[in-house]
């Protein structure tokens, strides 16, 4: 016997009809034409707290007992677990606590404080931060509400995949995001029982395969940096793999590089916002397209919390990875009309000078050259080209 069965997702998705949005899933034209897939996006980025989370915390909550609503809920979290615990438990009249590692950004903690929770500030690590939550539960009686091992927030999970199914049912393959495993196991036993057949396939990044590896028969073994900072868990969790092990046809691993360029090809193409774990089943497409070409293919964006800043800087060396921004280094003689000439042949050609630096080079007897970084934007990596070579026709050009 499975934890959770096609039953109890439907029961979920009864529970949590009203107080979850049903988001829309739409046919992408713009991701379709990048992969060669026919792809239908889910777009849980538009969830009032801006990821599906709050699918298996509501329902979770709303399975508490008169005498454990009482009692109050606690949580850890650094992210959108927290922001989905804090705004069901305010809506329900719940008192809600979350146990926030101190490396939490203040714009999540402020998020988090303003659903109405009590947020504690704990530890280095989420690891610590979770040790001191379940300290405070034995200490007060709070009841925990765990972001993926709990059957009741992997069946609120797996209402995304019939809401999906309602709305595409053409879908032959999902591809969802795996980090501790809830939202993959809920979605793998709504899909296969409401569409026997189907395809499922988990995504994990580079970093964090944990669930690749205990596949695979390997140690766990993974850490270090990630932009999908949502899915950088570091186990999956007991319930969820047992699920995983009969449901899921197969799991892939994207690297960063890709999961960026999925992030660019949503904001650009597909005119949304994700956060790095809500973009990498789109990363998945574009790192294995002979596995899903010409498939019909139901992508969740999962979520589309991210920086402002970690955006930008994301979409900048994008292009500039794609040649549509160009980073360069000019040695040029110390003497008038040199930045006039330069400027002159990039706006001539059709390119949009986005930035100049101008270093003059003091040399015995007297200053004798400089020089200039640039940078341009063009129109496709072929016009960058084309303009960085009529530069070298004239100047020593290097590219940063």
């Amino acid at each position: 016997m499975l934890p959770i069965g096609i039953a109890d997702v439907r029961a979920a998705a009864a529970r949590i009809a009203g107080r979850v949005l049903r988001t829309p899933a739409l046919h992408s034209d713009a991701i379709s034409t990048a992969t060669g897939a026919q792809v239908a996006l889910k777009l849980e980025n538009l969830q009032a707290t801006g990821a599906f989370k709050e699918r298996g915390a509501a329902n979770r909550l709303a399975l508490l007992t008169d005498t454990e609503r009482r009692a109050g809920v606690i949580a850890v979290s650094a992210g959108n677990h927290a922001q989905a615990v804090a705004r069901h438990a305010h809506l329900a009249g719940i008192a809600a606590v979350i146990v926030m590692p101190n490396f939490t950004p203040l714009s999540k903690v402020s998020r988090t404080a303003g659903w109405g929770a009590r947020v504690v500030l704990h530890g280095e690590t989420l690891e610590q931060a979770a040790t001191h939550a379940h300290e405070l539960a034995d200490a007060q009686g709070f009841i925990f509400i765990h972001p993926y091992d709990d059957p009741a927030v992997m069946a609120g999970q797996g209402t995304l995949a019939l809401e999906l199914l309602e709305d595409a049912p053409d879908i032959e393959t999902l591809v969802i995001p795996v980090g501790g495993g809830g939202l993959i196991a809920g979605c793998a036993v709504a899909a296969t029982a409401v569409k026997p057949g189907i395809e499922v396939i988990g995504v994990e990044v580079a970093a964090y395969a944990a669930l690749a590896q205990r596949l695979s028969g390997q140690p766990v073994q993974v850490g270090g940096a990630t932009i999908a900072e949502g899915i950088a868990v570091r186990d999956i969790g007991s319930l969820p793999i047992e699920v995983i092990r009969e449901t899921v046809a197969d799991v892939l691993v994207v690297p960063e590089r890709t999961v960026e360029e999925a992030i660019a090809l949503l904001a650009e193409g597909g005119k949304l916002v994700a956060e790095g774990a809500g973009a990498v089943g789109v990363a998945a497409l574009l790192a294995f397209p002979d596995r899903f070409a010409g498939r019909r293919v139901g992508v969740p964006i999962t979520g589309g919390n991210i920086d402002a800043r970690i955006l930008a800087n994301t979409l900048q060396r994008n292009l500039l990875r794609d040649g549509r921004l160009q980073r360069l280094v000019l040695e040029i003689p110390d003497r008038p009309g040199m930045l006039a000439d330069i400027a002159g042949r990039i706006g001539h050609a059709g390119g949009n000078i986005i930035e100049v630096s101008h270093h003059r080079l003091f040399t015995a007897p007297s200053v004798q050259s400089a020089l200039l970084e640039i940078m341009f934007e063009a129109r496709d990596a072929a016009h960058g080209a084309q303009i960085v070579r009529s530069l070298e026709e004239t100047y020593t050009v290097r590219r940063m």
